[in-house]
Formats: C-alpha cells, structure tokens, sequence
C-alpha cells in the first residue's frame, strides 16, 4: 500500500456515524462526523451508510488520495464472513447483506466487523494494548461487550457473537437483564445500570440509557455522578459503586480464567472514572486469581474513535488476504 492510499473507514451507531480516511499507518487522514437518524428505518440508515461512505472515497480522490477498501462496522450481531449485519436492535438491521451492498455502490473490497470488536483491534494493535499479543478488551457504557484479540486478529465466534461479557451471570438473584434474564453482569455494572441503581436507591430520576428527559421536579443522575459522588464519600453512592466492581471483578475473573490474557483494556464511559474505578477494581480482581495469572489492567487510549480505526484495520487486512 502506497503513502497515498487510504481505506475508508464507518463506525456506525444508532445515533451517530464517526467516518474516516485512515492510511496503513494507521494515521487519521480526514474524519467526519454524521447523523444516523435510526429512527427512520434500517433501509433509510443503509442508504446513509452508503452515500457517506461514497462522499468520503470521493473526498479522497478530490485530496490526491486512493481509497483502495471500505471497512463498515456496526452494532449487534455480526456475520463477518458473510459480511451480513444479522441483528442490531439500535439500527434495526435484520439480516442486511451490507458488505455485498456497498461493494456494489462503491467498487471498492468491503470488509464489515462488529463495533465492539473493532474497537479491540484498535486498542490492540494501536493503543493501549499494543504491547500485548493476548488483549481482552472490555466497553463498558449502556451494556457490556468485549472483544478478545489473540496476534492481531479478534476473535468472532462461530455464530459472530463472540465478546458477549455483559451477559455472564454473576447475581443468579440480582436484577432483570435487558435479554430477558436476571443478573447477568450488563445489569449491574454497565453505566446505565449504575445509574439506575443509585436512582432506585435514592428516588432520582438515573439517565437509565434512555434519551427521555426527567420528569418535572426530579434530577437526572448518571454514572459519573455516582462515581463522583462516591469519590467523595457519599454513603449511597459508595454502596453502588462498590456493588458495581465487585460483579465487575467477577466478570474480569471469568474472562480471564477463558482466556488467560496478558493486557485487559477497559472503555466506555465507565472507564473515564480513572483511579476511582481502576484502583479497587484491580484490588477485587487480585482477590478472586488463584492460580491465573494477573492482567494488566489498563484504560483504553483511543476513545470513541477505536471502533473507526478498527473499521479501517479491518478494511486493510483484507487487502493483505491472499
């Protein structure tokens, strides 16, 4: 690959699209940002998918650059060697061949990932886990998802469901789980649960993952309230979020007595407390290892622009696939 070839590469969420040119350095040549707008239907926002993705391989031409391959990354349920979108519940994709689809539009080698695991890629080959041939990445914020990267390359399962650490059953008898099934880790140490949690506790209105404003008269509590507030000595909010590392340990301590990994990076929300949650949270995993050995236990570096770096590493890996 030339020094003026480029893969274009789409995070795509329910909300919004983080959108990029990146070089095989993996240097961010030009980035954009675009709504998703999901709620005018899964048809509607592949269409946008498309025409962005096109708008930036034309922007790229314009600059003097070569888009040589698209990578696509999206939520929910991923057949990356089919390159269909199976499931998303915040897009709405059923079934979308979206690899096919774009290759179509656009002419170029299409690669589609899932979001999580992109992410992982990135902090794995580009950020904070770069030092580490075994990276068990973990996004903590309205769920929990993970992504376990082995030489570079992260693993997708024989289903593309590979990575589904919010759904460890760590409280048989704790709250209702989004999936239907009570205390499954999401449900009590994601951002959204922690929030819910203290609002339970304390008769406040937590953002609870939802976009609705707090009725009138009740304060809109989220998980960086919680931690602040636990920082600070706050007898409530101390109880949540202890409750929320100690299922976190229990979760960290299963994906590492699966995988046995050298580096666990943790993102998302949760994951800006710094020291506030890294510095117990290290403590209770240390508790529950016998014999495995201890991760390092790291924030991740790259922010919400991992799940777009990762797009474009997986756009051009499939460029060195023979």
């Amino acid at each position: 690959m030339s020094d003026g070839e480029v893969a274009v590469a789409l995070d795509v969420g329910g909300t919004g699209m983080k959108c990029a040119l990146v070089s095989a350095d993996g240097v961010v040549r030009h980035a954009e940002r675009h709504p998703t707008d999901a709620g005018r239907g899964p048809d509607a926002v592949v269409e946008t998918i498309l025409a962005v993705a096109e708008g930036l391989a034309g922007k790229a031409r314009a600059d003097g650059l070569t888009p040589n391959a698209l990578g696509i990354v999206v939520p929910g349920v991923v057949d990356e060697a089919r390159g269909v979108a199976v499931w998303s519940a915040n897009v709405g994709f059923r079934d979308v061949p979206l690899r096919d689809l774009a290759f179509t539009r656009l002419g170029l080698p299409t690669a589609l990932g899932h979001d999580v695991r992109a992410g992982g890629l990135a902090e794995a080959r580009l950020g904070a886990g770069r030092d580490g041939g075994h990276v068990l990445f973990v996004a903590i914020g309205t769920g929990i998802a993970a992504a376990h990267v082995v030489a570079g390359s992260a693993a997708t399962g024989a289903h593309g469901a590979a990575g589904e650490l919010g759904h460890i059953l760590v409280r048989p008898d704790g709250p209702a789980c989004g999936c239907g099934r009570p205390g499954c880790l999401e449900a009590i140490a994601s951002a959204s649960a922690v929030a819910r949690r203290y609002a339970e506790l304390v008769g406040a209105a937590s953002d609870g993952g939802s976009a609705q404003a707090p009725a009138p008269g009740r304060t809109m509590v989220t998980a960086a309230d919680v931690a602040a507030r636990a920082a600070a000595g706050e007898q409530v909010a101390t109880r949540v979020w202890r409750e929320a590392v100690e299922a976190l340990a229990d979760g960290l301590a299963t994906g590492q007595a699966l995988f046995d990994v050298e580096t666990i990076v943790l993102g998302g929300g949760l994951a800006q407390a710094g020291a506030g949650l890294f510095d117990p949270l290290r403590a209770a995993l240390r508790d529950r290892l016998t014999f495995h050995r201890e991760p390092r236990l790291v924030p991740a570096v790259l922010g919400d622009e991992a799940g777009c770096l990762g797009a474009a590493l997986l756009a051009l890996d499939q460029m060195e696939t023979p």
